[in-house]
């Protein structure tokens, strides 16, 4: 006979229960929603800072680099996220699971000199300076909506250039169908690459050619008219607009071009929840659950979760 569990009167259902990450950063969602008042937070928010006392860290860089000019192109019909909310709320397992602490710990991080290695399929392999290759493009400013797997969501100015600018300067060969990208991996400068010993380090992903060449696929290299943060994967990123967040791969140390399709670092670890593609896509839900709304960081308002996160027209036929 199957075991036969019925729960207590008292016992709150998953799906009601309050997801961990809204949980930690409570004080600012009841702040942008004008329920904090004085006092409001004594004890309760213990440990938390507020918005308004933070001062982001931005890192040094090349001067003249920073405003870059916003390419119009790319409009969302969304109010950016403010600074201080996005700048304390980010995945970055590396340094802690906690999203609310991962501007805390990253103090140790050294992110100069930069280098990225060019490997696998590709006709000028070596290891790139990354000031090198910013003299080599041409910064722009896009503001683009950001979309995790977990439901939230933010809308960001991120600087950059499309990885299709150094894809061409590295020319892949005719055998190349994907890329594969790797993060950094200092266990003495990222405590949550020690402390979080199980997961298989350092953090890696990929794209089809055609993702990687898509014109929204950006390497980032400045927020908010000035130097990524730590936080937000100094000093270079991957952003794909139309893909949950996890495929945004930080702080990239490595780029190869292979023939096979590369494992992921979460579908490695979560198959049946984490594909390769990892599409924004409202009617396919996550094993737990519902991808049909999500939840803006800095007001808490639940809104519509758009097909590819609105990003449609530019790369719905990649899939057809």
């Amino acid at each position: 006979m199957a075991f036969i569990h019925i729960k207590k009167d008292w016992v709150l259902s998953d799906r009601l229960a309050t997801p961990e990450d809204v949980y930690v950063n409570r004080r600012y969602f009841m702040k942008a929603m004008g329920l904090v008042g004085a006092g409001a937070l004594i004890g309760a928010s213990s440990g938390c800072e507020a918005a308004g006392d933070f001062v982001v860290e931005v890192p040094e860089s090349i001067p003249g680099l920073y405003p870059a000019t916003r390419n119009e192109k790319y409009r969302v019909d969304r109010a950016l996220t403010p600074e201080k909310i996005a700048a304390q709320y980010n995945n970055f397992y590396e340094f802690t699971t906690d999203k609310a602490r991962v501007h805390t710990l990253t103090g140790k991080f050294e992110i100069h000199p930069w280098q990225i290695e060019i490997a696998g399929e590709v006709e000028k392999p070596g290891v790139y300076d990354l000031d090198d290759l910013l003299k080599k493009v041409t910064l722009e400013e896009r503001v683009y909506r950001f979309r995790c797997v977990e439901a939230w969501a933010m809308t960001v100015p991120w600087t950059g250039f499309p990885l299709k600018a150094l894809i061409d300067q590295v020319q892949p060969k005719s055998g190349a169908k994907y890329v594969r990208m790797v993060t950094f991996n200092r266990p003495e400068q990222a405590p949550g690459i020690k402390n979080e010993s199980w997961y298989p380090w350092p953090y890696f992903e990929g794209l089809t050619m055609a993702e990687a060449t898509n014109e929204l696929t950006l390497l980032a290299t400045g927020i908010y008219g000035h130097a990524l943060p730590k936080q937000h994967g100094a000093p270079i990123r991957l952003v794909t607009p139309w893909k949950y967040g996890y495929k945004s791969i930080k702080s990239i140390v490595k780029i190869e071009f292979t023939k096979r399709r590369p494992s992921t670092f979460w579908n490695e670890l979560a198959p049946k929840e984490y594909d390769f593609y990892a599409n924004v896509n409202p009617k396919k839900p996550h094993p737990r659950w519902s991808q049909a709304s999500e939840r803006l960081i800095d007001t808490g308002d639940r809104v519509p979760t758009r097909m590819y996160n609105g990003y449609e027209e530019q790369v719905g036929h990649l899939y057809g």
